[in-house]
């Protein structure tokens, strides 16, 4: 459906405008359209004397309509410019226009929609209801006048933060900060705009133009202050980010030079970032995420996902006590099952801390707290597994434990319950060897922690029932997870596709590249933290278990080295050991050691390697295509054995999963914008060099010989043909 606006005029004498557009009023081309030919009719109509903008369902707007971007993108002239929405029609028909206008609040009034509301005169809302900018998530500014307006009604600081960080305000803080002018009930909101309409009409409340306010706008000097500290801030916490610093500067703009420059100016900003790398790149990421949850074959069956009304785990370990709290949170019973009573108490404290961590950071009361904590049920035994939907097994990665256990489970869940691991490599085919219960054996492999890590990968084998995989992304939104689903192979898609990581890493040292400048460069590239920090972090007893679990199964592409047992067996285990690629202080703080080169030195003469002259100073941009090809080769084929159902899962999977930086769009997505060609190029010069490990797949080459996209689909390839 198309969106609109719905003109109505009551007996008062107030035009009510009312956006429909759903699910959440979106403003389309569109709509803008509808609400200028609403408002001139308003304007010239003479049984109106003012005029209320709401949105429909209880909802107000959630803002510009993400699919134009694409057709921005493409260079799609449409009626519709920047211009057009934030001159035309909310500076000169609303805010300029001879009948006073106020917008009611309900819902969320989001991006575009909180620009409406600020061109009109006053603004109405519910205490619940979430006002925000969020455009900066998406690699733009806002695009109507959201940062001439939002500093005069609130003050730069609070503006600033807004902006910078895209976070909601809710109804009751809006208030305070002069965003809104009035809180009601939801069953008031109308007639209290209304009213609040006529009396702007009657003079008994202020009509006011919000760009042309200025005492909540500082003096120049202090202003510059403020924005010049908020430009060291963004630069801090994403250097690669210009869009940030972009919005500042037309912030400033607009201070120094006035409204209308700064307007003009945001419009031309607003149209350079839409057409820009990170832009794309973020819009590809957000229609990615929500596309996760449509899977051919599965979810277009017409399935319903069925009930679950309580849950067992396995293991109170790290990751079973993270899953055991992402559950509970969400109003889950659980029942978290331990061998002996020491490792059940471990499991219960963890959970415990995970939630006061959150009392402390004021994110949950101490009554929700103890409601939250007495949903999770502690036990020893199978007996009170009889009447589970679901069970997720969280034991340490070993094959004939994870057997035994799911042979148990068969015996002691009910027929309907999903039998479910958290493996982050094993074959789930061998973990239900041992069972005649196949169809309900699904993986569940959160990333840790668990309760904060935003990825679910749904791992299904070639028995699992499609029921089973719904009622798992069911559980998966309700928890607020990301979920993807895979098929079935060691590692499945994440740890799969990035085993080359680690290994291009350690190759390189080896080789003579320095430790800590991968690391510089790689946390540069946009990563949370280098392939050795990461290392240090996980443990090197997990680095070595899962780098067997590829040895083994993928023998000819594997780097083989024994740096890491090498340091094991001098107790240097990673950041729990305060000793691993880095010393670690109380803090855990991570210092370069000057020891690790004895231990690189040790493992190059066993491996019988030498150093080669051209990888010990390495320029930043080979040290990142020598890391990140591999992982990309290994992307390629997942994506050829159909282990992951397009492109855009791994995508979404790499930046969810491994941190990957949203703004390159993912790992295929990043690809893509330097070329199948190129990327096939180099590792057929690098395998010609140094062996099979960076051997291009036959997928990347047959992209690279058509010179088409990596995430082509199949057809979209033979086409070329």
């Amino acid at each position: 459906m198309n969106g609109r606006t719905v003109l109505e005029v009551g007996a008062d004498g107030v035009a009510i405008i009312t956006i429909i557009h759903p699910p959440v009023n979106s403003l389309s081309f569109d709509v803008f359209l509808s609400l200028k030919e609403s408002f001139d009719e308003a304007a010239q109509r003479e049984d109106v004397k003012a005029i209320v903008v709401t949105g429909a369902k209880g909802k107000f707007s959630g803002g510009f309509d993400i699919n134009a971007f694409g057709l921005m993108q493409k260079g799609i002239e449409h009626a519709t410019s920047g211009d057009f929405v934030s001159i035309e029609l909310l500076t000169e028909t609303i805010e300029a226009g001879r009948k006073p206008s106020v917008a009611a609040i309900d819902g969320i009034s989001l991006g575009g929609g909180l620009e409406l509301a600020m061109a009109c005169h006053a603004r109405i809302s519910t205490p619940a209801a979430q006002l925000a900018l969020p455009e900066l998530q998406l690699g733009v500014i806002p695009g109507g006048g959201g940062t001439q307006r939002l500093p005069r009604l609130v003050g730069l600081a609070k503006a600033l933060e807004m902006m910078l960080t895209s976070k909601p305000i809710k109804g009751e803080e809006a208030y305070s900060s002069g965003l809104v002018d009035a809180l009601v009930s939801p069953d008031k909101l109308l007639s209290t705009a209304r009213q609040w309409a006529l009396d702007i009409v009657d003079r008994r409340r202020p009509w006011v133009s919000s760009l042309h306010k200025t005492d909540k706008i500082e003096s120049l000097g202090e202003a510059r202050e403020i924005l010049n500290f908020a430009r060291t801030q963004a630069q801090k916490r994403a250097p690669n980010l210009k869009h940030p610093l972009v919005c500042i500067d037309v912030i400033e703009a607009g201070i120094v030079a006035g409204p209308r420059t700064g307007l003009l100016k945001e419009a031309e900003a607003f149209e350079a970032l839409a057409a820009s790398d990170t832009c794309k790149s973020l819009i590809h990421i957000f229609f990615s995420q929500r596309g996760t949850s449509k899977v051919p074959g599965v979810t277009d069956r017409g399935l319903t996902p069925r009930q679950v009304k309580k849950v067992a785990i396995l293991g109170g370990g790290l990751m079973g006590s993270g899953i055991a709290t992402a559950l509970i949170l969400s109003n889950y019973p659980v029942i978290l099952k331990e061998v002996n009573e020491k490792f059940l108490d471990a499991g219960v404290n963890r959970v415990k801390a995970n939630l006061q961590s959150r009392v402390k950071k004021g994110k949950m009361t101490q009554e929700k707290f103890e409601k939250t904590m007495s949903l999770l049920k502690g036990t020893l035994d199978y007996e009170s597994f009889k009447d589970v939907d679901m069970v997720i097994e969280a034991v340490i990665e070993n094959v004939s434990l994870k057997q035994q256990i799911f042979a148990d489970l068969e015996k002691y869940c009910p027929p309907h319950c999903i039998l479910a691991s958290n493996t982050s490599t094993i074959d789930l085919n061998l973990i239900g060897q041992k069972t005649k219960s196949e169809d309900r054996i699904i993986g569940a492999h959160f990333f840790s922690p668990a309760h904060v890590m935003p990825l679910l990968e749904i791992v299904r084998t070639k028995q699992t029932s499609p029921q089973i995989v719904v009622d798992l992304l069911d559980i998966g939104r309700k928890i607020r997870k990301t979920p993807v689903v895979v098929g079935n192979c060691t590692g499945f898609a994440v740890n799969r596709m990035f085993f080359p990581y680690s290994q291009a890493a350690i190759f390189l040292v080896e080789h003579g590249a320095d430790v800590y400048q991968i690391d510089k460069a790689i946390y540069k590239f946009g990563m949370p933290m280098g392939p050795f920090r990461l290392i240090d972090l996980v443990g090197f007893g997990v680095g070595v278990a899962t780098a067997m679990q590829f040895i083994e199964n993928f023998p000819e592409r594997t780097y083989k080295s024994m740096l890491l047992p090498l340091m094991q067996e001098d107790k240097r285990a990673g950041e729990a050991t305060r000793k691993g690629f880095y010393l670690y202080n109380d803090k855990r703080r991570a210092n370069p050691d000057p020891e690790l080169k004895n231990y690189i030195e040790k493992s190059r003469n066993i491996s019988g390697v030498t150093v080669d002259p051209k990888l010990v100073n390495l320029s930043e941009k080979d040290i990142i295509e020598m890391t990140f090809f591999p992982v990309v080769n290994e992307a390629c084929r997942v994506l050829d054995e159909g282990i992951a159902v397009k492109a855009a899962d791994l995508d979404i999977s790499a930046v969810m999963g491994m941190g990957f930086p949203p703004y390159r769009g993912g790992i295929i997505f990043w690809a893509d914008s330097l070329g199948s060609k190129y990327i096939y190029s180099r590792l057929e010069e690098w395998s010609k060099l140094y062996g099979e490990f960076f051997k291009p797949c036959a997928y990347l080459a047959a992209r690279a010989a058509k010179g088409i996209p990596l995430s082509a689909s199949e057809e979209q390839a033979q086409s070329r043909l």
